[in-house]
């Protein structure tokens, strides 16, 4: 095989290669922006919940009121009648 034949094969897979890193390069590109989204998803998600968890009643507090107001219901019903 001549020595001109092989430079151009060698060129042509150089091409080959370089074209095929560069799209590798932008489906990593890709794919770091969608987990930099999937983060910032995630990171609203945990302040959402976050938020929720200090506003609900906790079970146990209502628990403790049911019974109070039953106690005082017993209570009234027992003195008024």
């Amino acid at each position: 095989m001549p020595e001109s034949e092989i430079a151009l094969a060698l060129a042509d897979l150089r091409r080959a290669l370089e074209l095929g890193l560069t799209r590798i390069d932008g489906q990593l590109a890709l794919l770091v922006q969608r987990s930099d989204q999937t983060d910032k998803e995630l990171a609203d998600l945990e302040a959402r919940v976050t938020s929720l968890e200090k506003t609900r009643w906790p079970l146990p507090t209502l628990v403790a009121l049911a019974a109070v107001a039953s106690s005082v219901i017993v209570l009234i019903q027992t003195i008024g009648g």
